[in-house]
């Protein structure tokens, strides 16, 4: 498993987690969610993802986008 593929799989985890959250504790999880996709969008302008950097940080194998 790559960081591409990691960094997916975290940021649509964080989000079905965050919107399960919203329906059944506060819909204030929904800022998570916002946070999240905001993140996504400006990686995808500037190429910077901080959860790309801690994964590399860790040891795991750059993927094509994140490297």
């Amino acid at each position: 498993m790559n960081i591409d593929q990691l960094v997916f799989r975290i940021a649509g985890s964080f989000v079905l987690i965050s919107l399960f959250l919203s329906w059944a504790h506060s819909p204030y999880w929904l800022l998570f969610t916002a946070f999240v996709g905001a993140n996504m969008v400006q990686s995808s302008f500037t190429g910077f993802c901080p959860m790309a950097k801690v994964l590399k940080k860790i040891g795991i194998k750059p993927g094509n986008a994140f490297e």
